[in-house]
């Protein structure tokens, strides 16, 4: 028999032996799962790990691209670009925020202002996102971040790309300006999307704005091994980004420097256009403002003070200011009235100083008159009176329907500004449609005199006075450089075989030509319909400002290289009373917005016509005392550096 402690002896070996057999089994589990980890980590999953420590140890930033700069038609850079310092922090790589904030305001020497307009900043944005600290550093305040880096967690000192324009305020309406992308412009726009980068400038208005896909480029990217702290300890690669296209502008930037001195303290607008190829040579809106002050952020001060300006220099008036044309535009109502034989150049009217119709009173400018008149002298003189009956005979829509054809009342440059303006030419429809009401006999004598509903831009009165100095040939402005690769041989060979054309005498040379020379299906179209007309017009235009009683005739050259024609205009900006008229006040003697716009067209040199000018000065009173001595001095350097503009062209056509 076995004993009963025998028994109880067997009982607990069985224990211990279960207890063994499970704890041994428990550690072959966890030494099994602690060796399948290991070999998990090691083998199969070293690349995910690896990738991992390589994060810590490695940075990459994305580079800001690099803009493309705007040329003028000599090659000068007119919008370039420069080096900044900026600094750069993403709050959640950061262990400590206001740490970080209140030792960066030490060594950078913050005010009170600039530190909390940071952390209100730092509020309104997600914690992944860049925050831009400083964009424009010195290099004082670059090299002492660089200097005490390694107690900065989280400070990301960059080098950026600022845009420079040299010539600050000369050509702003022109060019533009670039400022921080908004969330619009990345929505709109996915090239700015692709290139986003902290802090990217993009354009806002002007050709900035139009040519921004070709303008922007592609980023940059460089890749840092960092040690513990994030400080930079080796640059371990380096791609460079594709700089943006350059752009080359027909302007010249001596002529819109000085457009830009004539205009200063004024309000207006200069253009200069060749009438031949369409090349805007200056286009200048006054006042202005200096571009640069965007790129960092401009300050509530300086946007107040610019945008409450009464001049409003924010306005690019050359395309988006609407004015009277005045007396400008009467070579054109001779030239309509010509062309539907309404009169003939030999229409003598007898001016007394006032016209009467239906109780209404018309005035001219000269109060007593000008005797009798015919067609050349009435605009050399620019007889109110004369044109009062020449509107009357030819009617408002037969000069709709001209002045239509020679570029007023439509946008000129289509899809290069995008701010363009169409301007009003009326009609008897236009008023029936958009004011209901029936046209009246009145308010056609004062269409032909420039006033009433009539409203064009500077721009239009350019394009409409080249095409009239080019022998009446339809043409086309134009800004970017690569858009005009015609000689002006050539341009007269194509207007010669459209003339012949016109008049059933063509060889069928011009769409032959097309398929080599790069210009528009209607370009250099002609617009006349006997083009004596147009001839007669330009000749009258010279008498203008050649010769004595002329309005313009104080701003003649007598050197013929210089001498040039035109047409002064003096623009009514309120109906003035029998009162007024009596009280015969000076400009200077008359409240500024009462005063009357001064303007000006004009082309030369007139033996050999090249360049056509509109002028605008607002509020400025005559056009011949104001507009034409501007034009006097643009026209002297203008035609001075004709021959190395042409010397360009032709090497630019060789090489095309």
């Amino acid at each position: 028999m076995i004993s009963s402690s025998d028994s109880g002896i067997g009982k607990k070996l069985n224990v211990i032996s279960r207890r063994m057999f499970i704890l041994s089994s428990a550690k072959v589990i966890i030494f099994g799962g602690i060796f399948a980890r290991l070999f998990s980590l090691q083998i199969n999953e070293n690349k995910k790990y690896l990738t991992l420590s390589d994060k810590n140890r490695l940075r990459e930033w994305r580079l800001p691209p690099v803009r493309g700069d705007f040329l003028d038609y000599f090659g000068k850079i007119i919008a370039g670009n420069s080096e900044v310092y900026q600094l750069h922090i993403i709050p959640e790589e950061v262990s400590n925020f206001k740490s970080l904030m209140v030792r960066l305001k030490e060594i950078l020497s913050l005010s009170e202002n600039e530190y909390n307009k940071i952390l209100r900043r730092k509020e309104q944005r997600k914690p992944w996102q860049t925050l831009i600290i400083s964009e424009n550093l010195s290099w004082e305040q670059f090299s002492k971040i660089n200097l005490y880096l390694h107690e900065l967690d989280g400070a990301k000192p960059v080098l950026s790309i600022s845009r420079n324009y040299p010539y600050k305020d000369s050509f702003t309406h022109v060019l533009g300006y670039v400022s921080r992308a908004s969330v619009s412009d990345l929505n709109e726009n996915e090239v700015i999307k692709n290139n986003h980068v902290p802090g990217l400038r993009v354009g806002k208005i002007g050709l900035e704005k139009t040519f921004e896909k070709d303008l922007i480029g592609t980023n940059g990217v460089q890749r840092y091994e960092v040690n513990a702290y994030g400080k930079r300890i080796n640059q371990l690669d380096h791609v460079e980004g594709i700089k943006g296209k350059n752009i080359n502008l027909t302007i010249d930037t001596d002529v819109q420097v000085l457009s830009n001195e004539l205009l200063k303290n004024k309000s207006g607008s200069i253009v200069v256009m060749d009438i031949y190829t369409g090349e805007v040579i200056a286009m200048h809106s006054s006042p202005s403002f200096d571009p640069n002050l965007f790129f960092h952020g401009i300050s509530s001060e300086e946007w107040n003070t610019i945008r409450d300006n009464p001049l409003k220099p924010l306005l690019n008036k050359t395309i988006s200011g609407l004015y009277s044309p005045g007396s400008t535009i009467k070579p054109l109502v001779a030239l309509s009235a010509l062309e539907n034989d309404v009169i003939s150049p030999n229409l003598k009217i007898e001016c007394t100083g006032v016209t009467e119709l239906y109780g209404q009173k018309y005035h001219c400018w000269k109060d007593e008159g000008h005797g009798f008149m015919s067609l050349r002298n009435a605009i050399k003189q620019s007889c109110d009176t004369y044109f009062y009956e020449v509107a009357r005979r030819l009617g408002v829509d037969r000069l709709n329907l001209t002045s239509k054809k020679y570029g007023l009342g439509e946008k000129t440059m289509s899809g290069v500004f995008l701010d363009e303006k169409e301007g009003l030419v009326p009609s008897t429809k236009w008023k029936k449609n958009n004011l209901g009401r029936g046209w009246v006999l009145g308010e056609t004598l004062i269409t032909g005199i420039g006033q009433g509903y009539i409203q064009t831009t500077p721009m239009q009165l350019c394009l409409m006075t080249a095409q009239l100095a080019n022998g009446g040939f339809k043409i086309y402005p134009k800004i970017n450089k690569n858009e005009s690769n015609l000689s002006l041989e050539t341009i007269k060979n194509i207007i010669s075989e459209k003339t012949l054309e016109k008049d059933g005498k063509g060889f069928g040379i011009i769409e032959t030509g097309k398929k080599l020379l790069k210009y528009q299906d209607n370009e250099f179209e002609p617009l006349f319909r006997n083009q004596e007309n147009v001839k007669f017009v330009l000749e009258a235009m010279f008498g203008a400002t050649n010769e004595l009683y002329g309005t313009s005739f104080a701003s003649r050259f007598d050197d013929k290289k210089y001498q040039f024609a035109g047409k002064t205009g003096t623009a009514q900006v309120r109906k003035i009373t029998e009162e007024q008229r009596e009280l015969d006040l000076k400009t200077s003697q008359i409240a500024y917005e009462q005063r009357d716009h001064a303007l000006y067209v004009a082309y030369g040199p007139y033996a050999n016509p090249r360049y056509a000018v509109s002028i605008i000065v607002e509020h400025g009173g005559s056009g011949g005392k104001v507009a034409a001595p501007i034009a006097k001095k643009l026209f002297k350097l203008v035609i001075d550096k004709h021959d190395l503009r042409e010397k360009i062209r032709m090497e630019k056509i060789k090489t095309t």
